[in-house]
C-alpha cells in the first residue's frame, strides 16, 4: 500500500532552468570531490566554493564517472529522477547536507514546465507548478479569507517565506515586480493607474475603472535559475547528469527493494548502472511513468494540467509594471508582465495529456486574449502573439476536484514501492503532520544530515564583486 509524506517544500525548490551554457572544469579534478558524505563539512565546503570567484563546476565525463562508480557496496544515499526545479532542489538540499547524491536528466535541465512558467515567484497568485513551481498567493489568500481555510493561508506563509529565500540566494536572476490589480469599487486612483499602466482602460464591459491597488511579487528568469539549482547542487559535491535517461530500475533480488536504475547515456548510446539506498521520482508530469517501471500496475497519480502563456509586443505592458486581470470567466486570474523587452501573458489551467513537447491550442490562445481586452485599452489582436508556450503541473489526483483549477497546489511525498519515493503536487494533506525529515524509506540516511537552512546558504552566480563583498553568496550563473 501507498504510504504519503506530507512535507514543507524545500527553500531552494523555486526556480527552474534552461538554455544553454558550457562550465570547464580543471580536468585534473578526481571523483572523490563529488559526493563527499562528510556532514559536518558539507555546508562550509560548499559555502567555501561558492564565493569562490575561480570556483567551476566537474565536467560531464566526471559527473558521469561519479555515478558509473557506485555499487551495491557503495551506493549514492539518494539518486534523484528528473531535473527540472524541483529534482534540482532536491539534489542541492541533499547534497549540502552531507549526502552522496546523483541526478539524472533525460532531456535538458528545465526542458520541461520548469521553463515554461508566468516568470513569478509568488508569495503570489495562480500556479504554474513547481512550481515554479510558487503561484500560492491572492487566489490562496482569498480561498484562507473567505473558507476559513487556515491550511491555505499556511500555504501563502510557506511560499512568501521561500520566494524570500530565492531573492536573497539569487538576486542576479531575481527581482522585485510590482503587480497593478484594477478596481472598479475603491483605491489608488484612475488617473494615477492609467500613468502608471498606460493601456489600462478607463472603461469596459458594464464597468468603469475606479482605481488600482499595487503589490509588490518577485519576478525570475526560470529556466537560468533550474540551471543554476542544477550547477549549485554539482558544485555541492552531487553527481549531476543531463541527457542521461532511466530505462529501467534495479530491485534488490531479495527483498525486491528499489535499490538503483540502469541509466542511457543518450549523447553516447552506452548504458550503466546507478546504485542508491532510495531513489527519488521527481520527473513531473512524467512521475507515473517512472513509477510504472516498479510497478507495471500502479494506478495513475497525475492529473496533468496545461498552463498556457502568450507572448505580445512591449507596447502591451510598460517597463517596471505588471498587470493582473482579477477575474476570468472560469474564476481565474490572468497577468500581464515585462519580459526581456515583450509582454508575457497568462495562463490556463486545462486538462491536458502528458507529452514531452506539449503545445498551445487555439482556444487556450483566445482565451487568453479575450481576458485582456476589457482591461487594455489597445486593440488586442490574435496578430501580435508573437509566441506561445504550453507547461503541463504535475497534480496529483483529486477524485472530488471539480477541475484542475481547483487541486491544491501543495507537494506529497508517496511511497508505493520500497526504496523509491514519487513528489508530486498533492491535493489535502493534514499541514500539522510534517516531519523534520523523510521517514520510511530515507531513514536510513536521513539520520545525522545536517539541517539546511537555504537562507544561509545562497545560490553560484553572483558577479565576483557582489559576492566577495559579501553582499549576497549567490547561485551558479
Amino acid at each position: 500500500m501507498a504510504t504519503s509524506i506530507r512535507l514543507r517544500r524545500l527553500g531552494a525548490i523555486a526556480a527552474v532552468a534552461g538554455g544553454a551554457y558550457t562550465i570547464i572544469r580543471n580536468p585534473s579534478l578526481s571523483s572523490n570531490d563529488i559526493g563527499n558524505n562528510n556532514s559536518t563539512t558539507a555546508l562550509d565546503t560548499f559555502r567555501r566554493k561558492i564565493t569562490d570567484p575561480f570556483a567551476v563546476v566537474p565536467p560531464r565525463a566526471t559527473q558521469e564517472a561519479a555515478l558509473i562508480g557506485s555499487s551495491l557496496a557503495n551506493p549514492l544515499d539518494i539518486l534523484v529522477i528528473g531535473g527540472g526545479a524541483t529534482g534540482c532542489g532536491v539534489a542541492l538540499d541533499a547534497a549540502t547536507r552531507g549526502l552522496r547524491v546523483g541526478l539524472v536528466e533525460r532531456d535538458d535541465f528545465s526542458s520541461g514546465t520548469s521553463s515554461r512558467s508566468t516568470k513569478l515567484i509568488h508569495g503570489g497568485s495562480d500556479c504554474l507548478s513547481v512550481r515554479s513551481r510558487w503561484h500560492l498567493g491572492v487566489r490562496y489568500l482569498e480561498k484562507a479569507v473567505f473558507n476559513l481555510d487556515y491550511g491555505q493561508l499556511k500555504l501563502v506563509f510557506h511560499a512568501l517565506e521561500e520566494r524570500k529565500q530565492v531573492m536573497d540566494n539569487a538576486p542576479h536572476l531575481c527581482h522585485a515586480l510590482p503587480c497593478m490589480i484594477p478596481c472598479f469599487d475603491w483605491y489608488y486612483s484612475a488617473q494615477e493607474s492609467v500613468e502608471l499602466f498606460p493601456t489600462l482602460a478607463r472603461n469596459g464591459k458594464d464597468k468603469t475603472l475606479k482605481g488600482t491597488v499595487v503589490y509588490y511579487d518577485g519576478q525570475m528568469n526560470d529556466s537560468r535559475l533550474n540551471v543554476a539549482l542544477a550547477l549549485s547542487a554539482a558544485l555541492a559535491g552531487a553527481a549531476v547528469l543531463n541527457h542521461a535517461e532511466v530505462v529501467t530500475l534495479l530491485n534488490d533480488e531479495g527483498d525486491g527493494r528499489i535499490i538503483g536504475a540502469r541509466i542511457l547515456n543518450n549523447l553516447s548510446g552506452k548504458e550503466f548502472d546507478a546504485y542508491a539506498k532510495v531513489v527519488a521520482n521527481v520527473a513531473g508530469p512524467f512521475c507515473d511513468s517512472v513509477r510504472k517501471l516498479a510497478d507495471k500496475d500502479a494506478k495513475p497519480m497525475i492529473c496533468p494540467s496545461s498552463g498556457v502563456h502568450v507572448v505580445l509586443p512591449d507596447y502591451y505592458s510598460p517597463e517596471g509594471m505588471g498587470l493582473i486581470v482579477p477575474k476570468t470567466k472560469d474564476g481565474r486570474v490572468v497577468f500581464m508582465l515585462p519580459w526581456l523587452g515583450r509582454t508575457v501573458a497568462g495562463t490556463t489551467d486545462s486538462s491536458t495529456s502528458i507529452t514531452m513537447l506539449p503545445e498551445p491550442n487555439e482556444d487556450e490562445i483566445e482565451f487568453i486574449l479575450d481576458a485582456i481586452s476589457d482591461y487594455l485599452n489597445v486593440k488586442v489582436r490574435r496578430a501580435d502573439v508573437l509566441s506561445a508556450w504550453s507547461g503541463i503541473r504535475p497534480l496529483a489526483i483529486d477524485p472530488k476536484a471539480t477541475s484542475t483549477a481547483s487541486i491544491s497546489r501543495d507537494y506529497v511525498v508517496t511511497e508505493d514501492h520500497p526504496g523509491l519515493l514519487s513528489w508530486e503536487m498533492c491535493i489535502r494533506f493534514n499541514m500539522e503532520k510534517r516531519p523534520v525529515c523523510f521517514e520510511s524509506s530515507l531513514s536510513c540516511f536521513c539520520r545525522g544530515a545536517v539541517p539546511l537552512n537555504m537562507g544561509n546558504l545562497g545560490l553560484f552566480g553572483l558577479p565576483d564583486s557582489e559576492a566577495v563583498s559579501g553582499k549576497q553568496l549567490g547561485l551558479l550563473l
